[in-house]
């Protein structure tokens, strides 16, 4: 039986049952790996890990499902990763400079000598990346798409990915990261039709924000960067305490590209009903 198909009462059932497992399966694998010192052996456990996660997320998949995960395919594995890790590249470069040009960010000094740490958050910042995809795009986004359809996955899964970032901001920080992360994040795993390529945009977006520009993620501080800024201005522009995330900047950014997938992801559908 297709999720489509599915009695409503087990769709439910059966998507609270797949998030639940994808939330202790990054959650246990994520302190897993911080139980190791920092150095080689615990960024190969990252790796190690973030493979590990799509491995067991596509046997459960087949569990629960009785049908073979579509969305982490091994042979676009890498070029869907970089693809994506690009793209959340060049989205902090944009949001950056447009807060260099309004000069609310300035560049105080570049260079840090906590290498190792910066080295770290880089791999600790994918197993973040593959579990979060993992659970609002892969489960929640994935399940009510081949029930309800795009829109509803799309309103849905962004309103609750920036619920979740509520204890660490303010509910308009929630809203940002829905309308910024939540439907370009969405839109992109509609499109490319696999996890990985979100995966990139979210570990790039997490990595650069936070240990190449300094600037806080999701509320959390930033312990090591490349670069060290002074940011000064308006809470609108800056994002405040909770990071560059919670700015209209990064919004209409995010809003913009998020917009650009939906359009594409409208159309490669359509073209496919023909």
């Amino acid at each position: 039986m297709s999720i489509k198909t599915m009695p409503v009462w087990k769709w439910a059932l059966l998507l609270l049952a797949s998030f639940i497992l994808a939330f202790f399966l990054y959650g246990l694998s994520d302190e897993a790996v911080r139980l190791i010192p920092i150095g080689w052996i615990r960024w190969v456990a990252c790796v190690a890990a973030a493979l590990w996660i799509p491995a067991i997320y596509s046997l459960i998949v087949k569990w629960l499902e009785k049908s073979p995960a579509i969305d982490v395919p091994k042979r676009k594995l890498l070029s869907d990763t970089a693809k994506g890790f690009g793209l959340g590249t060049l989205f902090f470069i944009l949001v950056v400079g447009v807060m260099m040009i309004i000069g609310v960010y300035s560049i105080l000094n570049i260079g840090n000598d906590r290498t190792f740490d910066i080295v770290d958050s880089f791999f600790l910042f994918l197993i973040v990346a593959v579990g979060e995809e993992l659970m609002f795009r892969g489960v929640v986004f994935r399940w009510i798409d081949e029930k309800w359809g795009f829109a509803a996955a799309l309103i849905v899964s962004s309103l609750l990915f920036g619920a979740v970032h509520f204890p660490q901001g303010t509910w308009w920080s929630s809203l940002a990261i829905a309308i910024e992360a939540g439907l370009l994040l969405g839109a992109a795993y509609k499109w490319s039709g696999t996890l990985w390529f979100p995966i990139g945009i979210h570990w790039a977006w997490n990595f650069f924000q936070g240990n190449i520009f300094g600037l806080a993620v999701s509320g959390g501080g930033v312990e090591a960067s490349l670069i060290h800024a002074k940011i000064d201005g308006p809470d609108i522009l800056t994002g405040g305490t909770f990071g560059a995330e919670a700015s209209i900047i990064a919004v209409l950014i995010g809003a913009a590209i998020g917009t650009y997938f939906i359009i594409k992801s409208v159309r490669a559908s359509r073209a496919k009903g023909r």
